[in-house]
């Protein structure tokens, strides 16, 4: 089978896009329902959520094989079949998306911007050679999941439904070349804070033996291999003390690029300052949000280059404001501390930045409907 950009005879055409809202257009799509017997909400301790260990009632599943995907079908959430044989257990052809469910009222559900994880979503598909999910089965079959799951989406601020849409090769065979069949499914999952941290401050440490990616690898997509090679110094670094690894450009090991999974910004005398993308760095949606936000109270905001001696040498000077992570599970993350060899420069006193705190305000703001949505990034579903 050829790796296709585009997967030949694709039964549901995509839908034509505006710049900011979705518009679905007509095509009369036939999803399959399968409800669970008995709902296992009962069991879900709303006030101690963990991150990604409950799962709601419900799951989306469809099929690649013969040139095209099947229809949708939301199914109970339970275990799937396959053999030791199945590909992607040993090469790794696999990719996801996260995004979230917000709360807004008993009829009301909020997706903050799922048209941008959808595209993210489909560049992630074609970088690995799976087929893309089209744009109209995605969010077809992920509104009806909410509907029928609507329960699910925790009532309290700070809280949300996560969202997990993922794929895979499925074919059973042990061959490094590409599958002729996959798997696509989105799970959700009530969650809480991200970090153990909460909102507070967050340690970091940079690490000269390990990088997360190179030009030319998988560094902008969200292949699960990504995550998987960064464990081990993740791991390193929390047995040292720290929250998690400020990430170096490969090739010099000068240039900051990502904070664990997140991207990262530096508030340095009154503008904005993030890494650029250009292969390495995932494109995030809360860094986009970031950005246009910004942009919006008149902060310079620049997409450069920023090297870790600057960083520090910025510190020095007294010019470093705050510095934080963004990204989908935390949504804005404050650092406070930062290790560099055997430097160490404290941010905003281990406390949490202004700019920070209106950044998170503005974006949860928006994501739970408390304030006005002028850029249109709120998907309104209407569960009932």
């Amino acid at each position: 089978m050829k790796c296709l950009q585009k997967p030949a005879n694709i039964l549901l055409k995509t839908p034509y896009l505006s710049t900011h809202k979705l518009k679905l257009n007509s095509i009369v799509m036939k999803i399959k329902k399968t409800i669970a017997d008995k709902s296992r909400i009962s069991e879900i301790d709303f006030d101690n959520l963990e991150f990604g260990r409950q799962f709601s009632d419900h799951m989306v599943e469809m099929t690649w094989e013969n040139g095209s995907w099947s229809q949708p079908e939301i199914k109970p959430y339970g275990p799937i079949s396959f053999t030791p044989a199945l590909n992607a257990l040993h090469y790794g052809q696999a990719g996801f998306e996260g995004m979230k469910a917000f709360y807004y009222d008993e009829k009301t559900i909020h997706l903050f911007r799922p048209e941008d994880h959808q595209r993210r979503f489909e560049n992630t598909c074609k970088r690995l050679c799976i087929p893309p999910v089209d744009m109209n089965s995605f969010m077809t079959s992920l509104e009806e999941l909410i509907k029928t799951d609507s329960r699910w989406v925790p009532r309290k601020r700070g809280r949300a439904l996560y969202i997990r849409p993922f794929a895979f090769s499925s074919e059973e065979y042990i061959a490094a070349r590409v599958s002729g069949k996959y798997k696509f499914f989105i799970i959700t999952s009530p969650v809480a804070a991200y970090y153990k941290e909460g909102f507070n401050p967050v340690k970091l440490t940079t690490t000269f033996n390990y990088v997360r990616a190179v030009k030319g690898g998988t560094g902008a997509v969200k292949a699960a291999g990504n995550y998987g090679s960064s464990y081990y110094p993740a791991k390193k670094a929390q047995e040292e003390g720290y929250t998690q690894v400020l990430w170096l450009d490969a090739k010099e090991q000068t240039y900051i690029e990502e904070v664990g999974t997140m991207n990262i910004f530096f508030l340095i005398d009154g503008t904005l300052i993030t890494p650029p993308l250009g292969g390495t760095i995932l494109p995030g949606i809360t860094r986009k949000s970031v950005i246009a936000l910004a942009k919006s109270w008149d902060v310079p905001v620049e997409e450069r280059r920023i090297s870790i001696d600057e960083v520090f040498e910025e510190d020095d000077k007294g010019s470093l404001q705050e510095i934080f992570g963004a990204g989908t599970a935390a949504v804005i993350s404050p650092v406070g501390l930062i290790n560099h060899g055997d430097r160490q420069i404290k941010i905003a006193g281990d406390k949490i930045g202004p700019f920070a705190k209106k950044m998170y305000d503005a974006i949860t703001g928006l994501q739970y409907g408390e304030i006005d949505d002028p850029f249109e990034w709120v998907h309104k579903i209407h569960v009932s």
